[in-house]
C-alpha cells in the first residue's frame, strides 16, 4: 500500500504522519508519498525577483523545509517514503501526485483556515475530499 501524505509545514498535517505511523505500529505494511504543493508565482514576485531561477530556488526550499519533520520522523521508524513538492492548485496539484505516484490512500490534516463554507474542514481537505478518486482520510487537529 503506498499513501500521500500532503505537508504544508503545520503542526495538523504533521499529525497525518503521526497518524501513519501508528498505522504501522499495529502491523499495516506501507510506503508514504510526502507531497507538498507551493503555490504559483504571482507577477508581484515576478517583478520583485525577474530571476525565475531565483523564484524556483525559494519554492524548493519552501517545500523541503515543510517536508523535513516528516522526512526525520518516518526515517525514525522506518518507513520507506518518496518526497515531492510541486506548483500549483494545491488540491488538484495533490490529486495528480497521487496518481502519478500510485497511490492507495491519502491521509492529510485538516487546518480549518478556509473561508467559512470549509471552517470546519479547510480548503485544501475539503476539495481534495471530493475530487479524488481513491480513499481520503482527514486527521483533525489535536486538542
Amino acid at each position: 500500500m503506498k499513501i500521500l501524505i500532503p505537508l504544508d509545514g503545520s503542526e495538523a498535517a504533521l499529525q497525518a504522519v503521526h497518524h501513519c505511523i501508528a498505522l504501522g505500529r499495529e502491523g499495516l505494511q506501507f510506503s508514504v508519498v510526502l507531497a507538498n504543493v507551493q503555490e504559483p508565482t504571482y507577477l508581484y514576485e515576478i517583478v520583485l525577483a525577474p530571476d525565475p531561477e531565483v523564484l524556483d530556488r525559494a519554492r524548493a526550499a519552501a517545500g523541503a523545509h515543510a517536508l523535513a519533520s516528516a522526512e526525520r520522523l518516518l526515517k525514525a521508524v522506518g518507513i520507506n517514503f518518496d518526497r515531492e513538492v510541486a506548483t500549483g492548485d494545491p488540491a488538484h496539484t495533490l490529486i495528480d501526485i497521487a496518481e502519478r505516484f500510485g497511490c492507495d490512500a491519502i491521509v492529510m490534516g485538516s487546518r480549518g483556515t478556509g473561508g467559512r463554507r470549509h471552517a470546519l474542514l479547510g480548503a485544501v481537505a475539503h476539495e481534495v475530499l471530493h475530487a479524488a478518486a481513491l480513499p481520503v482520510t482527514i486527521i483533525k487537529p489535536a486538542r
